[in-house]
């Protein structure tokens, strides 16, 4: 069994991605270019996936996408096209949203069934201001990053910057809401102001910064004040998170060094801490995962390059144990 802490499932359908087909029909008919994909959710399901944490990920103009938000109109309108994404999916009988401790843990013992789905919101811009979070809370949204880039509440991954002052407000009423903040692509001055705030916190998808520079990676003591939250850190499977390389390297790199990162982990915060956030097809292909990671079913490999004791808490049960008792 895995559980996964990052995947962009309903962004890539918005791009044209059917998801709902296997792997090898997707790849013989998928509308992106230079991305090799490697999930869609009948490969998720033969590689034994049972939950992970889906994403609704706005994406901004100039990143990448002509089509992408210069306002929190467009953002509003890319969040709420991917939640509807979702709801046609369980519709379908092919996912599961859950948003409580006990829908998790029911899921989980089921031990079949479609794909169980909780909701981040990965950078905050569709959110109008802290007065709007209910809207997102009562829709099934249980965790929230409130930057990718920089968005309207905070400086993120190459856009150095504290918390807005509606930034502070949005954790704020985050914290009272118990909703969970994902620090991954928070700056470091956005993360320590949030830190001090006192949401729970995770890193559902961000490797160590003491073996890959710059602030997309957490720092040491970062990795400790998750931990310290009670939250987890998710492992990302894309080459350059993993070695310090060029951004269109197609270096390959062999996964004992995503296991370097693991490690280095567990040496701070302990084993119980490290679990999967591997955000693959999160804007890269199978050109740029480690060796031998060619589709989604090949990320148990992995694992085998983990202690025989820290396999299992990494493959599912420390997100379960996160999501069944502090969701």
């Amino acid at each position: 069994m895995l559980i996964d802490g990052h995947l962009d499932l309903a962004f890539n359908a918005l791009n044209g991605r059917d998801l709902t087909l296997p792997l090898e029909a997707l790849r013989a008919a998928d509308p992106t270019v230079d991305e090799t994909a490697t999930v869609t959710l009948p490969e998720l399901r033969s590689a034994g996936l049972r939950v992970c944490v889906g994403t609704l990920f706005a994406l901004p103009h100039g990143a990448g996408s002509a089509g992408g938000y210069s306002d929190h109109a467009g953002a509003r309108a890319q969040a709420l096209a991917q939640l509807d994404a979702y709801h046609r999916w369980q519709d379908a009988g092919l996912v599961r949203l859950l948003s409580t401790r006990a829908e998790v843990g029911a899921h989980l013992q089921a031990q079949d069934g479609p794909l169980g789905v909780v909701l981040l919101m990965e950078g905050a811009d569709p959110i109008r201001d802290a007065g709007d979070l209910p809207f997102w809370v009562e829709r099934g949204v249980r965790v929230i990053g409130p930057a990718w880039g920089r968005t309207r509440y905070a400086g993120g991954t190459d856009a150095p910057g504290p918390l807005t002052p509606q930034g502070r407000e949005l954790v704020q009423a985050m914290r009272d809401l118990n909703v969970t903040l994902d620090a991954s692509h928070l700056d470091d001055a956005a993360f320590w102001e949030a830190a001090e705030i006192g949401p729970q916190l995770i890193a559902t998808h961000a490797n160590s910064r003491a073996l890959v520079p710059g602030n997309r990676h957490l720092t040491d003591d970062m990795a400790r004040a998750v931990a310290a939250s009670g939250g987890m850190i998710g492992l990302v499977f894309l080459n350059r998170f993993i070695r310090p390389l060029p951004e269109g390297s197609l270096d390959p790199v062999p996964l004992s060094e995503l296991a370097a990162h693991a490690r280095h982990y567990a040496s701070l915060v302990g084993w119980e801490h490290v679990t999967l956030g591997t955000d693959l097809d999160g804007g890269f292909g199978a050109e740029k995962t480690p060796a031998g990671v060619d589709r989604y079913a090949d990320v148990p490999a992995f694992l085998q390059e983990l202690p025989a004791g820290a396999r299992d808490g990494v493959a599912w049960g420390n997100w379960a144990r996160w999501l069944t008792h502090r969701l």
